[in-house]
């Protein structure tokens, strides 16, 4: 069985990695607007990401780098939940990652493809989004809205228990989050706080107890709406926590970093439109700094449209 020298450097990779090939969702704005009861989102999509690796310089590991590529669908219904919108969806990934480093001056390489966890979610907006029909929500201008989420990620993805990096985690996630959107006129920010805690994996290499620190974060989007329906939004968040521990020996990687990034929204037709999203890492105390793009197009359905 591994001894724990040997565990935490591969423990801080196999974090690390999969943080950055999580959910593209990650800069998410216009997350709590209100939409027609009744209506169905089908969202298809494509996301990358590359970039580096920052440790704890007491660990052994040096020029850490990976790049991942992920396919990603998605469907959503919008609901009436006691007179407020609300909205449940689904999200399933593909994806294929790729990383070395030297870990003790040796070369040490991973290349793995698969499905990860998928997430489902559902959302209540609180105050300033009722539930309306189409009709209804044709007169419907947004000025405060506050609404809350819970996500929920099983442990349904890929999982090798020999392997220190897997696309799947083998245990579940819990993430509850609060929105809050203020717009004026063509404008809008939205923030969102959150926290995501976690189950301990007690099937981690051959057996061994992985456990994570909650992650805590804020999103911040700036949003401006053009008359056409299109609309851009500049994206950032920073989070701290997600500490790990083996067997109860508690690693020195608390994650401290901030992101930023753009996001681009343009309607095809009524029922389709893509968007556009770009983020880098801005700061870093250990964890990935690392670039990505992602494409989405979404078609929407239902409600009488």
């Amino acid at each position: 069985m591994a001894n724990h020298s040997a565990i935490a450097p591969l423990t801080a990779i196999a974090l690390i990695l999969l943080a950055a090939a999580a959910h593209s969702q990650d800069l998410e704005p216009r997350a709590y607007s209100n939409t027609p009861v009744g209506l169905n989102f089908l969202v298809a999509g494509y996301g990358y990401a590359d970039g580096k690796i920052a440790f704890d310089p007491a660990l052994p590991i040096d020029n850490a780098q990976f790049h991942s590529n992920a396919e990603i669908l998605a469907f959503a219904r919008s609901l009436d939940a006691w007179g407020d919108s609300a909205k449940f969806d689904v999200t399933a990934l593909y994806s294929s990652l790729s990383a070395h480093a030297l870990v003790s001056g040796q070369p040490q390489e991973r290349n793995i493809s698969g499905f990860q966890d998928p997430r489902f979610r559902f959302s209540v907006n609180l105050y300033g989004a009722p539930a309306l029909s189409p009709k209804e929500f044709a007169g419907y201008q947004q000025d405060l809205i506050v609404g809350a989420s819970l996500s929920v990620t099983p442990p349904l993805g890929q999982y090798d228990d020999t392997k220190f990096l897997n696309l799947g985690n083998h245990r579940w996630t819990f993430k509850p989050e609060l929105g809050i959107s203020k717009a004026w006129g063509q404008w809008t920010v939205d923030i969102l706080p959150s926290a995501t805690f976690y189950t301990d994996n007690t099937n981690f290499y051959f057996g061994h107890t992985f456990a994570q620190a909650p992650l805590y974060a804020v999103q911040g989007h700036l949003i401006y709406s053009f008359k056409s329906s299109v609309w851009v939004a500049l994206d950032g968040t920073c989070f701290t926590g997600n500490r790990t521990t083996v067997d109860g020996l508690r690693g020195n990687n608390l994650q401290q970093n901030t992101r930023a990034g753009m996001t681009v929204a343009l309607p095809v037709n009524r029922y389709n439109s893509v968007k556009i999203n770009v983020s880098t890492g801005t700061s870093t105390r250990t964890g990935n700094t690392f670039n990505a793009v992602g494409f989405v197009w979404q078609y929407r359905w239902g409600a009488g449209f």
